[in-house]
């Protein structure tokens, strides 16, 4: 018997597959069209194992639509576009330790090597080749490697460039004010793809009250405070700083300010025109009075050390009828209130303060956030439990708060309903003012801080109603895996607005309007999968002759241009067998940005029958239990992985550990087990194969169970495949199916030619079930059976199917449980088993409760006017009662196929294997046959479909 040596197999398969070109994809051949993508990776570091599970789950249904006849499409490419390759092209010129651990230590980058990574394109290059193109391959994707391109060739260019001139002319590209995400490092827009850390941060709009104060050197000055409840400013009693806080009086767009000196920073990335003027603790501006620009109300600057001058303005205003938060800050602070003496504060003025309502709310007192501080038992303003009783509150009082009488004509309103109106009124007349904050921390990949920016730039109108309602169609069509997710689109087409889609610099390509800046990274990965129908081609057109009559004869064909280039009709022809895309299989963190791009775009620029079919989401992963994370080295390379276990064993772990929308965990112990379990595989396989073929096999019932079990199965792994469960597919073919073959194994010899015959039959079944999951092994052993590999997709073969033979091994299983569980009982092994079916009365009345139903009362109605079955009384009583349990426990079709045997018959062709198994003899008898042999009374104890058994 062969050794299993997975690397000769696999270098075998791949060095055949490349040969033959056995994935690359034309029209012209048969079978129907089927386009599969995922996203092309971004090659600004190495591939690890979180990508390669990404690839493989589309590479088994491409596999699997190929063995079932399908022409399939699995193309990839390279997104080059942006900054983060040329960060990291800078961090490796200046020396940057820790860039070069990860490349040296986690990327096994070789030192001479370094010097050819000091150009994007070169460092972009290396990782493209030596570490995502030779994982794949490794892996053995199934990928037509003709049509891959890098977002940075000048061909693609051309084609993204006709994409924004089209949309242009749409009115669906704008040019204005809006804010962004911006670097402060790289002093340019970033969007979600350059982002480290933050990801899902929002834009945050504040509404900036504009107190005024006198400042130590008596200069007026405004004190803005930043709110997100601006219907509160008449219920402030204070407002409060950081007293080693850094701020500054500053100019701001010609008004005197005095705010923290990060926010002055900020003021200026939001268009405002900033002049710093002075700078200062903190400290200076606690005990100053600060007028309400709405009340006229003087309010006195308190200190805190709660206050964060990196958020906001640094200079907080304090509603402590109405925020729980601010209710305990200033309880404490009046606890304390003789420490302000420092500060030349009267300590008896603060301990003076009362807070303002200025909202009723059912529920509540008159002051609610005192009530929501005492319901809640907070302490403290460490307390755990004062977020969400703050939380909780301003969502009672957003929705059912009522402004009292002071607010005019707002008066008797609830906040829901009037915050828009009454912070616009005020903006109006100048008392407030614009602010912007992200909802967390952001950071760039460059490791510099990203803030909210407000610059002049082209954006997508995302929010065209139009636009959106064509996008809505697209995802009602959908095949959305899993179906939950078809709402996470529509919520993100619900609250899209404007998206900024350019860069000032970076890689990629050019506004064509503006060549100053570069279409950033989520805004041209929007349609590049009709790019993959054609550039394999594209090679033989000139640049310069792809321009935007080119690509519209190509997409809308002849129509659509007065002298259409014959070239670019030709070419539409094969994007026309290609298009639409079948499935795209991404990542779940990309619902929100790009697989909705994705819709927008497609739902925009093709017609509705080239709008995409179907998406597959995927879940997250972690290493260890713990997430994976290149930057401290916490991957594990495909490469590494696959020179230790092999190809197969990587990606079978990888499709078994979880459906691909759920998250899933590499744990080494459980891919050795894996690696274990394909060995014992590959082992019994050849066994089989090599004990060659038997003529004219007799089946007996144990082969016909086994070989129904197989057709079950085959349906089970289909129906898995048709909905991308890969794991429920893997599991069918492979662990399940091992539970009926150890069974099978037990119950027959497999030496007889029936047996031999059966198991070439189920072996070369699970192969091609197994051929997506495992290719090579799969189709090395189905070669050594068959003398080729596999090429189709197992069909379920109705007649083969069959009710009887699995329900009399179900009757077999059940008593070898039974007498296992009597030897577990008893403490030792029997010399003699009989085994006695029940009579032919007690089979009537299970008729009877099936034909009546499981209800023990009606079921004795029934029986009891039958003369015999009334005299056997109380048995017949009890008999009821345990059948009518049998009849709930089974569903109908089971237990009418049990029914039908004839159990007497069942139990004397198993003897020989009980006696097998127990080592011991089994005599199998009728209830009531006059010669049984019943030394104990056992056989009344007989059921049907559960025979009663004795030991001796």
């Amino acid at each position: 018997m062969s050794e299993y040596d997975p690397h000769a197999v696999e270098e075998r398969w791949r060095d055949r597959w490349q040969e033959e070109g056995t994935y690359e994809a034309d029209p012209d051949e048969a079978g129907e069209p089927t386009f599969v993508t995922v996203p092309y990776p971004y090659p600004s570091g190495g591939m690890h194992i979180g990508h390669a599970r990404t690839y493989t789950v589309p590479d088994v249904y491409a596999r699997y639509r190929r063995l079932q006849g399908d022409n399939v499409l699995f193309p990839i490419a390279w997104h080059v576009t942006g900054t983060p390759i040329i960060g990291a092209v800078e961090r490796l010129k200046k020396g940057e330790e820790k860039q070069l651990s990860v490349l040296r230590d986690t990327y096994n980058v070789p030192g001479e090597t370094l010097h050819d990574l000091e150009t994007p394109m070169g460092f972009a290059r290396y990782f493209i080749e030596e570490h995502y193109k030779k994982g794949m391959q490794s892996l053995g994707l199934s990928v037509d490697w003709r049509r891959e391109f890098t977002t940075n060739d000048e061909r693609y260019q051309r084609f993204i460039s006709w994409q924004y001139e089209t949309l242009k002319e749409r009115g669906l590209l704008e040019k204005g004010l809006h804010p962004v995400k911006y670097c402060t490092n790289e002093e340019q827009p970033v969007t979600t793809h350059d982002i480290l850390e933050g990801e899902e941060a929002e834009f945050q709009e504040y509404t900036l009250v504009k107190f005024t104060v006198t400042l130590p050197d008596g200069d007026t000055a405004v004190a803005p405070m930043a709110t997100l409840r601006p219907e509160t400013v008449r219920g402030v009693t204070n407002a409060f700083v950081k007293p080693s806080g850094s701020y500054v009086k500053a100019s701001v767009d010609g008004e005197t300010w005095v705010v923290s000196e990060t926010a002055a920073e900020k003021l200026r990335l939001q268009e405002r025109t900033v002049e710093v003027l002075d700078e200062f603790a903190g400290k200076e501006l606690v005990g100053v009075e600060a007028t309400n620009p709405i009340t006229e109300d003087e309010v006195v600057v308190l200190p805190a050390s709660f206050v964060d001058p990196e958020n906001a303005t640094g200079v907080v205003m304090s509603v402590p009828a109405h925020s729980p938060d601010d209710y305990v800050a200033l309880q404490e602070v009046k606890a304390d209130a003789d420490s302000l003496a420092a500060y030349g504060i009267d300590p008896d003025r603060v301990r003076a303060i009362e807070s303002v309502p200025i909202l009723t709310i059912e529920g509540y007192g008159e002051i609610p956030a005192k009530d929501a501080v005492e319901q809640a038992g907070v302490t403290s303003q460490d307390d755990p439990a004062l977020e969400a009783a703050t939380q909780e509150l301003y969502n009672r009082e957003f929705h059912q708060g009522e402004l009292v009488e002071a607010y005019g004509e707002y008066a008797g309103r609830v906040v829901e309903d009037v915050r828009e109106a009454f912070r616009d009124h005020y903006r109006r007349t100048g008392q407030f003012g614009q602010f912007y904050e992200f909802t967390e921390e952001v950071v760039c990949r460059c490791g510099g801080a990203v803030e909210v920016a407000k610059q002049d730039t082209w954006f997508l109108r995302y929010n065209d109603e139009d636009w959106k309602a064509k996008t809505k169609r697209a995802i009602e069509n959908l095949d959305a895996i899993p179906e939950n997710t078809r709402e996470q689109y529509t919520h993100t087409v619900d609250w899209l607005n404007e998206w900024p889609c350019i860069r000032n610099y970076g890689l990629g390509t050019r506004l064509p309007w503006d060549q100053d800046f570069v279409i950033e990274p989520l805004s041209d990965s929007t349609i590049y999968m009709a790019y993959y129908t054609v550039n394999h081609r594209l090679s033989e057109i000139p640049t310069e002759d792809l321009d935007h009559a080119f690509f519209d004869a190509l997409f809308y064909g002849a129509d659509a241009v007065e002298d259409p280039d014959e070239r670019a009709l030709a070419l539409r022809e094969e994007w026309d067998h290609w298009y639409p895309v079948d499935f795209r299989v991404s990542g779940n963190d990309l619902v929100s940005n790009h697989l909705t791009f994705y819709l927008y775009h497609h739902a925009e620029l093709f017609d509705e029958s080239n709008w995409p079919q179907g998406i597959t989401i995927m879940g997250m992963g972690l290493l260890e239990g713990e997430a994976m994370s290149s930057s401290k080295g916490h991957v594990v390379l495909p490469g590494e992985a696959i020179g230790e276990y092999g190809a197969d064993t990587v990606r079978f772990f990888l499709l078994n550990s979880s459906e691909p929308w759920q998250d899933y965990d590499w744990r080494d112990d459980q891919v050795e087990t894996v690696n274990d379990q394909l060995r014992r595989f590959w082992n019994r396989a050849t066994r089989i194969i090599e004990a060659g073929a038997p003529e004219a096999p007799d089946l007996r019932p144990i082969d016909e169970w086994l070989l129904s079990r197989l057709q079950k199965t085959v349906r089970e792994a289909t129906e898995a495949l048709d909905g991308f469960e890969t794991r429920t597919a893997s599991q069918a073919a492979f662990y399940a199916f091992e539970e009926s073959l150890r069974w099978y194994r037990r119950r027959t010899d497999l030496d007889r030619p029936g047996a031999r015959y059966t198991q070439r039959e189920v072996l070369r079944t699970r192969l091609g079930l197994l051929a997506p999951f495992v290719p090579f092994m799969a189709n090395e052993l189905h070669e050594r059976l068959t003398g080729e590999p596999a090429t189709e997709w197992p069909q379920v073969d109705e007649s083969l199917e069959s009710a009887e033979a699995e329900a009399r091994e179900t009757l077999v299983r059940d008593l070898t449980d039974d007498v296992n569980d009597i030897v577990d009982v008893v403490g030792s092994d029997p010399d003699t088993i009989r085994v006695y079916a029940a009579a032919d009365w007690k089979r009537d009345v299970l008729d009877q409760v099936v034909e009546t139903g499981p209800d023990v009362g009606a079921v004795m109605g029934e029986v009891m006017s039958d003369p015999d079955l009334r005299e056997r009384g109380d048995a017949v009583n009890q008999l009821v009662q345990e059948l009518v349990e049998v009849v709930r426990e089974r569903d109908a079709d089971t237990l009418a196929d049990l029914r039908a045997l004839d159990e007497l018959e069942v139990y004397g062709d198993a003897a020989a294997f009980l006696e097998r198994e127990f080592g011991a003899e089994v005599e199998v008898y009728a209830e009531d046959d006059p010669d049984a042999v019943d030394p104990e009374g056992k056989a009344s104890n007989a059921q049907p479909l559960r025979p009663a058994v004795h030991l001796e």
